[in-house]
């Protein structure tokens, strides 16, 4: 029996992760998305350590617990620190020698570990006095003492000092003092604004800023020296296997958020100049280990390098794509009368949010519509989808919407935003009972004709939340359709989230938990069977994760027997290319303007393709723990549309990289300036679709 191997799924993050940070030293980007770049691979690195490395170590805590071996769990552990490690050194890296000198060229100088020009240093100090100093605590460390608490994710400054008078009370065994500051960026910009001088426009860290005051914050003290310093804390916050549901649950969650920042810690990062000494003093003061503790470049938090402001205009920025008009739909009077006639496939971003937008007022404006139901996992703050829901219910619609309060990071949100529903006479359904609900559907339910004809329904499924901000940042594909086999399946899912589940069948969606697995699993054999008789078998996955090892499995034995597979990967992807099991497997990767989200399953058949379109990457999570759901794209011209879509992207030289055996991104070829992305080709073919 053939041997598989699978690569690890976090160290598969972590080279996302850095193909993301090298589109910070592509010089055919603006200057500022490449720091929009870099913010994104320091928040993504943040979020990585607050969740699967938390996961990580507590798995490690248990395993101990039980007496059972965790070398191979800590070994893991290792190599994530060391590719961290890696990654945040070559993150410093182009920040000091592409990012500040691209700035400068652009007449934009960023203080970055440089004494104050003269003419700044009057302004430096008045502003530091007026708008930063009333906010600042700074707080002794003393060894042995009450322990000060580090919140999570928050930037702090450790400063060592040397009493100009002797005094006994404080004197420590080295003869030194340290003090903690926490930055109060809630209070003040991260970065501030200088005077203009010679036609450059200044900039300086906040943190650099109270640095160069340090000694008017501690007068009765020399300052040695003072680094940056913060942690991040395990996010999770005991609701995933939680057995209630309802508006309980709400209440709960509500309680535990706040403790998020109190979680344990999962790594201490410092400026990596900090000496040895400085570092040990830190462990035994707030009883960290060295192992916790993870080296980064002197300004820490770099997420919030995305807020540098940009003095010079868009011409600095990536050139935002118009969205493209659909010249029925916006010639037409009623988006219903469209969508009878024939389905209407939307592409986010290329097309506007506003299509979904208009057929929500529609919904709510027609005296035809009796009901609508929606799903809700990430809802966007002031969303207009919850405002035309609410508007819907006051023209006496009966309005279902699942709200998920599950979702990660965006609890206290929803809850929120569910509250506010609620309050308008909507029916809310919570989170259901150890499952998260990830489907990304709606319904409208007209009124049965007078002359007793079947109720006209409206489906919509897509790729991506009803989230009308996240629509301007993710490609993610959508579909609104009047077809009665949709119709009847999306029906069934919100059945089964009201609790109606019982005999429910399945016949044209594919959703987990009952028949998505089985079915990839069918789809993935068929293809086998084909090539096995003599014919073509082709699959292409596009998605944003591959982990299930069972079904990497099936696409290793459908490689081993001749079915030509094409992967489209953001993310984790565990299967290993160039193995004598996976020769016919090719692994692409395209980080580009746009996050790429869309979730494609394509199958040959024989010629009679199928295509979905998909709310679920192929992880465990998604397949066992969460309800998600597939759909059959049926409209012929929709199907050649994102068939051409996926050609593009697999023949995509600019964005897009190979991932090879050893895990690394490996460009196709370099980019040339002028050379339109994959991106840039799906908006102009776009543009001549006759939908």
């Amino acid at each position: 029996m053939t041997r598989y191997r699978y690569f690890d799924r976090d160290i598969s993050w972590l080279s996302f992760n850095y193909r993301v940070l090298l589109e910070a030293t592509n010089e055919f980007v603006p200057i500022y998305e490449r720091i929009k770049f870099l913010s994104i691979h320091a928040s993504n690195l943040e979020e990585f350590f607050k969740v699967r490395v938390a996961q990580g170590i507590s798995n490690i805590v248990k395993e101990i617990e039980l007496g059972n071996d965790v070398q191979e769990a800590e070994a893991n552990l290792a190599k994530i620190r060391v590719e961290v490690d890696r990654q945040q050194h070559e993150f410093s890296e182009i920040f000091r020698l592409h990012i500040i000198p691209s700035l400068y060229k652009n007449n934009i100088i960023l203080y970055h570990n440089q004494e104050v020009e003269s003419f700044h240093i009057a302004f430096a100090a008045h502003f530091f006095r007026e708008e930063v100093f009333p906010y600042l605590q700074p707080v002794m460390l003393l060894r042995n003492d009450v322990q000060v608490f580090i919140r999570d994710s928050r930037l702090y400054l450790v400063v060592r000092l040397i009493k100009k008078i002797k005094d006994e009370t404080f004197l420590n065994s080295e003869g030194y003092y340290y003090a903690l500051i926490k930055i109060p960026y809630s209070k003040s910009s991260r970065f501030v604004a200088l005077p203009c001088e010679r036609g450059f426009y200044y900039y300086m860290f906040l943190e650099d800023l109270i640095k160069s005051n340090l000694s008017s914050i501690f007068p009765g003290f020399i300052v040695e020296s003072a680094y940056s310093i913060k942690t991040s804390r395990d996010a999770a916050i005991l609701i995933e296997d939680d057995k209630t549901g309802g508006e309980d649950l709400a209440q709960r969650i509500s309680k535990n958020i706040k403790r998020r920042n109190l979680g344990e810690m999962t790594r201490f990062v410092y400026d990596r100049n900090m000496p040895q000494d400085f570092r040990d003093y830190l462990c035994e003061t707030f009883g960290i280990f060295p192992d916790d503790m993870s080296p980064d470049n002197p300004h820490l938090s770099m997420e919030y390098l995305q807020k540098l402001p940009n003095p010079i205009g868009y011409n600095l920025e990536q050139e935002v794509m118009v969205p493209i008009r659909i010249a029925h739909i916006d010639k037409s009077l009623r988006i219903f009368t469209q969508i009878k006639k024939r389905d209407l496939f939307l592409y986010y971003p290329y097309h506007s949010f506003e299509y979904f937008l208009r057929f929500l007022r529609e919904s709510a404006a027609d005296p035809r519509v009796e009901e609508i139901k929606i799903t809700q996992y990430r809802v966007a703050q002031e969303s207009a989808v919850i405002e035309a829901l609410i508007a819907a219910s006051g023209q006496g619609k009966k309005i279902t919407v699942f709200v998920e309060i599950k979702a990660r990071f965006d609890e206290a949100n929803n809850i929120k935003e569910a509250k506010k529903m609620k309050d308008a006479g909507i029916d809310i359904i919570y989170s259901l009972s150890g499952l998260k609900v990830h489907a990304k559907i709606a319904l409208v339910v007209l009124r049965a004709s007078k002359n007793g004809g079947c109720r006209q329904s409206f489906a919509y499924f897509s790729t991506g939340n009803f989230n009308e901000k996240t629509a301007k940042l993710y490609a993610d594909m959508a579909v609104l359709t009047a077809k009665k086999k949709i119709c009847t399946e999306v029906y069934k899912i919100f059945e089964l989230l009201e609790g109606n589940d019982k005999d429910i069948n399945f016949e044209t969606a594919l959703v987990s938990q009952f028949n998505m697995v089985s079915e990839i699993k069918r789809m993935i054999s068929r293809e086998i069977a084909h090539v096995k008789q003599g014919f073509e078998g082709r699959i292409i996955l596009k998605m944003n994760g591959l982990q299930a090892q069972y079904l990497i499995d099936d696409l290793y034995e459908a490689s081993l027997c001749g079915v030509q597979i094409d992967l489209i990967v953001r993310g984790i992807c565990c299967i290993v290319p160039k193995q004598a099991y996976s020769k016919n497997i090719r692994i692409t990767r395209i980080v580009d303007a746009y996050l790429e989200h869309a979730r494609i399953w394509y199958f040959y058949n024989k010629g009679i393709e199928s295509v979905f379109l998909a709310s679920a990457d192929w992880m465990e999570r998604n397949l066992f723990r969460r309800i998600e759901a597939a759909f059959p794209i049926l409209d012929l011209q929709i199907k050649s549309n994102i068939i051409s879509i996926l050609n593009i992207q697999l023949q995509e030289t600019v964005k897009a990289c190979f991932i090879d055996e050893q895990l690394q991104n490996v460009f196709k070829h370099k980019e040339r300036e002028n050379s339109p992305s994959g991106q840039q080709e799906i908006y102009q073919k776009i543009k001549t679709w006759i939908q």
